[in-house]
């Protein structure tokens, strides 16, 4: 028996005690060669539990259902090898399997135990609120931090890191001044801490300071070289303040050089992919064949059913691509995994998916109106798929583009009147509002909504 970083009973010799806590430091910096560490650990100690348990819950954050084997194994092995392991190590086995089952609720409860016990778990903490986050429960995730916070200082390694999660689940929840607060104070403990500035750079999305954002992903982005996929949601987030000031082409090049690689399927390079060329489409910018190139990676997915929220930015490629085939064969493959399956997933694919997908298809077939139709039946049922407020926000975009582009302009009116009343930094939601007060004969005031456009606009 020896101790982790944080004073906690690990089941193994010290030396592999030490490497495990390396591995999960690695895991939290999202750098590239965490695998690598992995393997080590284990190759040193075959019979560790708590490195088969750890290794398992790293392919779970693949969020792929092409991982389940894989992730089996590492269930077995941890359990054969738990007879001498703590209460808590038994626990967080047992979450494992019950991430492996699709039980992501399960999960959940007991790693929310685990905490009430042993609030310094991080690796727990940082599962649980990146569960809670897929599951669309933004304050679950700020309490589940909340709750064990005290529990921590900065003596406490990882303190950073626990900041940064708390800091998310406070931007999530709206409280952006302390979100603020909170993730800088991480990134000041440790500038490695991707999720720490990742959280910072919500709260400035969020309240439309466009310049503050990319100063602070600018001065950020030289550190995240040697890091894993998560980083080209970073570069997401700064080509996105870039586009909320159409400034288009450096939303381009950002996208050829670091948000999309070609060829790669991983689920968040998909999501940022597909959602980006969605906003470009919707404000009129020709993306060139970019949509083709990233349905050719959405195809290899269909039947991947690990995240329905992969799964919807799966549907906007193929669809906007002209690929309705492939569309339809993703419907059908949904309708068949949901009709055999009893998960989380399985449980959000008829209600949310399925409906966000069909909304998407239809829109790719230029059915504005039925598009427009689902969209709005099922926008506030969309935060069940997960994800954040500023990934979420391009079905938001998509109902009023689905309503300008069907004709129905008193509704979409009153859509962008909400939007810009909401999120006044965009110019392209004054442009449009501009266009449909004219439409309307509103003459002066679609004048003032395009004045408005043009104090975002850095030409």
């Amino acid at each position: 028996m020896a101790l982790d970083e944080r004073g906690l009973e690990i089941t193994t010799d010290s030396d592999i005690a030490a490497a495990h806590d390396t591995t999960v430091w690695r895991s939290l910096e999202y750098r590239a060669d965490t695998a690598e560490h992995m393997q080590k650990v284990l190759d040193a100690n075959p019979k560790f539990a708590m490195g088969h348990c750890l290794k398992g819950l790293l392919l779970t954050g693949f969020q792929s259902t092409r991982m389940r084997d894989a992730v089996g194994e590492c269930v077995v092995a941890a359990e054969a090898n738990a007879g001498h392991a703590t209460w808590r190590e038994k626990a967080n086995i047992a979450a494992l399997r019950a991430m492996y089952e699709g039980n992501r609720r399960k999960a959940c409860d007991i790693w929310d135990d685990i905490l009430v016990h042993h609030p310094t778990d991080l690796l727990v903490l940082r599962h649980l609120t990146h569960a809670l986050f897929w599951s669309g429960r933004s304050f679950e995730m700020r309490e589940a931090v909340a709750r064990v916070v005290r529990g921590w200082d900065a003596s406490v390694p990882g303190y950073g890191f626990v900041l940064g999660m708390y800091s998310f689940g406070l931007e999530e929840s709206g409280e952006y001044a302390r979100a603020e607060e909170k993730g800088k104070q991480a990134v000041a403990i440790n500038r490695d801490d991707l999720w720490a500035v990742h959280s910072v750079a919500h709260v400035l999305e969020m309240q439309g300071r466009l310049s503050d954002g990319i100063e602070w992903m600018t001065e950020s982005g030289p550190d995240w070289a040697d890091r894993n996929p998560f980083k080209s949601h970073l570069w997401w987030h700064l080509a996105l303040y870039h586009l909320e000031q159409g400034e288009f082409e450096r939303v381009f090049k950002l996208y050829d050089l670091a948000v999309r690689t070609e060829g790669s399927d991983f689920y968040i390079e998909i999501q940022n992919a597909a959602a980006m060329l969605w906003r470009l489409d919707f404000l009129g910018v020709d993306v060139g064949d970019r949509w083709s190139e990233l349905a050719d990676s959405c195809e290899t997915r269909i039947g991947d059913m690990g995240l329905g929220f992969t799964t919807t930015h799966d549907m906007m490629a193929l669809a906007m691509a002209g690929r309705d085939d492939a569309a339809g064969r993703l419907i059908s493959a949904l309708r068949d995994y949901a009709g055999s399956h009893d998960d989380y997933a399985s449980e959000t694919m008829l209600s949310v998916t399925l409906p966000l997908c069909e909304a998407i298809r239809a829109y790719g077939c230029k059915e504005y109106d039925k598009a427009r139709a689902i969209l709005s039946d099922r926008r506030h049922d969309i935060i069940l798929n997960g994800a954040s407020h500023a990934q979420r926000d391009v079905f938001a975009q998509a109902l009023i583009e689905s309503a300008l582009r069907g004709g129905e302009t008193d509704l979409a009116r009153a859509l962008l009147a909400a939007r810009v009343e909401g999120k006044p930094h965009g110019r392209g939601s004054w442009l449009k509002y501009g266009d449909v007060l004219e439409k309307t004969g509103n003459l002066d005031d679609a004048a003032a909504a395009r004045a408005e456009a043009a104090k975002y606009s850095v030409h």
